[in-house]
């Protein structure tokens, strides 16, 4: 039912502020390697044996623990070219880190279930995973709750990285990154993220970032669907005041 509904924030605003094309909370890309599930969608790299990024709407309503983690990790068999697996992980030292997180899948037997496919999953080290970046996805519930619906993109960042784990030679991501957007006929702002894969030091805003530079930093072009003007005055900045509550 949740995707029935996917632009139901979106209907209830002015004509002046409706999104040019696309589902806004996805980066562009050309339908290459894209894959929709059913609660999220994925632009797969075949090369890093990961996603490049993961993308989805989270609203309020979705919140309630309908499931519990089923921590069965799955193939992904909508990945052609074949998806990582668990031999890559064992005895790794790395976690099988999720980039859009199982609690934000909990209100969905079906989504809960394609929150552990592998093509969701990109190996972080425990200090990280089960630190800074659990913080942050606590804190991007806490923001769904108070604002309705939310729009995430997370993933990881390669492009330096030289190190693989098993057979099927999985990327180590030098860094991760996230971005949430708000977009409703009341409020526009955004954020980004940017993490070492490391166990890191500090609070979650000290790796905050405007999406202008996260864009140059990761090579995607965010919130591209957005209204020309409503995109460059969301991207531009961050409002550190409005997310700091």
């Amino acid at each position: 039912m949740k995707r029935t509904f996917e632009f139901i924030s979106l209907l209830i605003l002015s004509s002046c502020i409706a999104p040019k094309s696309g589902l806004i909370e996805e980066p562009k890309h050309d339908g290459r390697d894209y894959i929709k599930h059913f609660a999220y969608s994925l632009l797969y790299n075949e090369t890093n044996e990961q996603a490049d990024w993961v993308s989805y709407q989270l609203l309020a309503s979705e919140l309630a623990p309908n499931f519990e983690r089923t921590d069965k990790f799955l193939v992904d068999t909508m990945v052609l070219t074949g998806s990582a697996d668990n031999s890559d992980y064992k005895n790794s030292g790395y976690d099988k880190g999720h980039l859009a997180p199982a609690a934000d899948m909990a209100w969905n037997e079906q989504a809960m279930k394609e929150s552990f496919y592998f093509s969701n999953i990109s190996p972080q080290l425990p200090g990280f995973n089960r630190g800074i970046w659990k913080k942050l996805e606590e804190k991007v519930r806490d923001w769904a709750k108070i604002y309705e619906v939310i729009y995430v993109t997370t993933g990881p960042i390669c492009d330096q990285s030289t190190k693989t784990i098993g057979d099927n030679a999985v990327m180590i991501p030098t860094h991760f990154y996230k971005t949430i957007l708000i977009y409703n006929d009341s409020i526009k702002q955004s954020i980004g993220f940017v993490f070492p894969n490391e166990k890191c030091e500090g609070e979650i805003f000290d790796y905050a970032a405007a999406v202008d530079s996260l864009e140059l930093i990761t090579g995607k072009d965010f919130y591209f669907a957005l209204p020309d003007r409503h995109e460059k005055m969301i991207e531009k900045e961050v409002d550190l005041s409005f997310w700091i509550k």
